[in-house]
């Protein structure tokens, strides 16, 4: 039994959804727009996938705002100029977006070390937008907190100049302690998020997680937090039913982020999406971070002890296969979707070691790929479909 087309969500809950639904439409960022409106001098700076330090921007009184790109929302018109046709469409749709004035409402943008597509797309935004802040964060793969640490504490804190300079506000260390407390209030919320989607799928949709954590990169920090404190209390009680599907572990997805459309898609082939990289961002340090010492040594700390394993970094002290092996195992997945952007070359490179991992402890896994604005979605069903029905006849899990 597969799940049921989407249906119309009644109550408080349907709002909320409603509500997240609306955030992820919002290409104009008319919520930003919106925060900024109610106070003088409000600043708010973009920054791509996968992982910042949101803290840094928070406490320099500006407005962390994720680039996730358009989806399939928006035409491709100008963004193809820029970009030969062998690389991912996230940078595609992030310069369209730029070029025709929809991240207008953003006064800044920091673009992480990814890959060098990215690199070069903060290069781009320097010369297109020559009034904006624009910051390429070189995060640190050397993970020796004596050099690798001193590195990123150098970066963080030339970050926070530049901000302070829009805003007018310099980053204290008071200040970053409590945007460090208000980021751990978050971090402890999607915990229990990612927790009761492990247990209960089915009170936890794919659609309805994915979005939750969307909305976290458009309004305040403090706002999410309460979301997703009043979103689990109502699904708690929302008397949801089981289905079916089988339990699978999704990898791949950290950067480009797929549509809607492929997380409708992946429950009605019969599978329920038990852990995942979606929006890896809002779940990248795994532990609260110290409050009250030095707050630079505790970004640099959870950055380097405490995030996920990603293919998006290096990090000689944790193996990716045997922490993959490891999470499957922790949240009982039945197997594994290797789902991953076409020309994503960090995942995509990452495959098959991880599927070797899988293949020694006998866990079962399948690939397909996707671009953030995938419309026809009948081959992935069939292929998630299969896979589903081969797990629940022959998967020891």
């Amino acid at each position: 039994m597969s799940a049921p087309v989407q249906e119309k969500i009644p109550g408080r809950l349907g709002e909320m959804v409603a509500k997240m639904e609306a955030l992820y439409a919002d290409l104009d960022l008319a919520a930003v727009r919106d925060w900024k409106s109610r106070g003088q001098n409000r600043r708010a700076v973009g920054f791509l996938p996968v992982y910042v330090p949101r803290e840094v921007i928070h406490a320099a009184g500006a407005l962390p705002v994720g680039i996730m790109g358009g989806a399939d929302r928006i035409e491709i018109v100008r963004g193809d100029s820029y970009f030969q046709s062998y690389i991912c469409h996230l940078p595609r749709s992030v310069i369209e977006l730029a070029v025709v004035g929809k991240l207008d409402a953003l006064d800044g943008f920091v673009f992480p070390s990814i890959c060098d597509v990215i690199r070069n797309l903060s290069g781009m935004f320097k010369l297109l937008l020559k009034d904006k802040f624009v910051h390429y964060l070189d995060l640190p793969q050397n993970f020796d907190r004596r050099l690798g640490g001193r590195f990123y504490i150098q970066d963080m804190q030339h970050l926070a100049q530049g901000i302070g300079r829009l805003t007018g506000v310099e980053v204290t260390d008071s200040a970053l302690r409590a945007s460090i407390k208000a980021f751990n209030h978050n971090r402890a919320a999607v915990r229990r998020l990612v927790a009761a989607r492990s247990d209960r799928p089915w009170e936890v949709p794919t659609l309805e997680y994915f979005l939750l954590l969307r909305a976290g990169y458009l309004i305040p920090v403090e706002e999410h937090t309460a979301l997703l404190d009043e979103y689990l209390e109502l699904v708690g009680r929302s008397g949801r039913h089981m289905m079916d599907n089988v339990r699978v572990v999704v990898r791949g997805a950290f950067c480009e982020q797929p549509p809607l459309g492929l997380l409708r898609t992946l429950e009605r082939a019969g599978c329920y999406v038990v852990d995942d990289d979606f929006v890896l961002g809002a779940h990248f340090i795994e532990r609260d971070l110290d409050e009250r010492g030095d707050p630079w040594e505790a970004l640099a700390e959870g950055f380097m002890e405490y995030s996920v394993p990603s293919a998006s970094k290096y990090d000689e002290h944790r193996t990716k296969g045997s922490e993959l092996v490891r999470r499957v195992r922790d949240v009982r997945g039945e197997g594994v979707i290797f789902m991953a952007p076409s020309f994503c070359d960090p995942a995509l490179l990452d495959q098959p070691m991880l599927a070797a991992a899988l293949e020694k402890e006998h866990i079962a896994h399948t690939a397909l790929k996707y671009s953030e604005d995938t419309g026809q979605f009948q081959v992935i069903r069939e292929q998630a479909g299969t896979f589903a029905d081969g797990l629940k006849l022959w998967s020891n899990a």
